[in-house]
């Protein structure tokens, strides 16, 4: 059976939560899945040092429910959760520097609020099938390339240790109650409706503005090498792991197409932006701190197990992103 023909059956008619839905990934997931057939809620609080964003979900309005919540709120968690089918969960703290500079709001909402939804599932809805959204932000530095699941998990800031926490509840809750959750640790992802006012979500999205607005950028180091997973493959992989019962109890990396230097890939921001230009520096120190150098993914499990695959590769993922924002930008300053 095909993946689309896998999940207009799994999805046409249910019920999907989304938390963090007004994000980037959440909004790219939030349309395939009413594109599917499926009935979405989405819970995003639209804070501003996040990725949350109405744009985002231009001219689906009417076709996808939307509440303005925190998930901290643990009083209101029960009646999300209540009556749905599936729940994405991606509702997250992503800025690395954030997390050093304010770790207890990081702990907040990407610790203890991720325990108060599992357990607002175990009280309320029992029988959902959860999909957590991680990071490969867990492993730390890398002792070997690339990195595969088997990887010591050695986060190098607040945010990755938060994050760890958090898979480990699901996988916890998994396997006592039977809250039946995948975990997918994601990789740099790319493409439209990403966050670009600021390097919280990626410093990608700082480039694509600079470089269509005409000012240069900063790439610190440069000869780091990365992974960058298109969010139309990142989706598919979480629709896989949310129908999947191999998935069920189970980590998985994301990968992408290609492994890039990020002067490479600041060359395809230019070439692809008609123009402009950036200068190398030496890292700020503290962020060098924190940084992880070098890092790629071993993506093969995923694609042994539940047959996904990076369809887009990394010019096109960075050519169809900088299309989008030609178009929008102003709508994401």
């Amino acid at each position: 059976m095909s993946n689309q023909r896998l999940f207009r059956q799994k999805f046409t008619g249910r019920r999907v939560l989304i938390t963090g839905g007004l994000g980037f990934i959440g909004s790219n997931l939030a349309r395939e899945l009413v594109r599917l057939g499926a009935r979405v809620t989405i819970v995003d609080c639209l804070a501003p040092a996040y990725g949350g964003n109405r744009r985002n979900l231009a001219g689906l309005s009417r076709r996808v429910r939307v509440h303005i919540a925190d998930v901290r709120d643990r009083k209101k968690l029960p009646g999300f959760v209540r009556g749905q089918d599936y729940l994405f969960n991606l509702a997250g703290q992503t800025s690395h520097m954030d997390s050093m500079s304010d770790p207890d709001t990081d702990l907040e909402i990407n610790c203890r609020a991720q325990l108060s939804i599992l357990e607002a599932c175990r009280h309320h809805n029992p029988g959902i099938r959860v999909v957590f959204a991680s990071t490969r932000q867990i492993y730390g530095r890398p002792e070997y390339l690339p990195v595969d699941e088997r990887h010591p998990l050695r986060p190098v800031d607040v945010n990755g240790i938060n994050k760890l926490a958090g898979e480990e509840y699901h996988l916890l809750y998994s396997d006592v109650y039977g809250i039946r959750s995948s975990v997918l640790r994601l990789t740099n992802t790319i493409g439209p409706r990403m966050r670009v006012k600021d390097a919280r979500q990626t410093f990608v999205g700082v480039w694509i503005k600079q470089a269509l607005s005409g000012q240069p950028f900063e790439v610190w180091g440069g000869a780091q090498r990365r992974d960058f997973t298109f969010v139309d493959d990142a989706v598919e992989a979480l629709l896989l792991a949310a129908t999947r019962r191999e998935a069920v109890g189970r980590v998985f990396n994301l990968g992408g197409c290609g492994r890039v230097s990020l002067r490479q890939l600041a060359d395809m921001v230019i070439a692809a932006a008609g123009g402009g230009r950036y200068t190398v520096r030496k890292f700020p120190a503290d962020r060098k701190k924190i940084d992880i150098g070098d890092y790629y993914a071993d993506d093969g499990l995923i694609r042994r197990e539940l047959g996904w695959r990076p369809r887009t590769d990394i010019r096109t993922a960075v050519g169809r992103t900088v299309v989008f924002f030609r178009a929008e930008l102003p709508h994401y300053l």
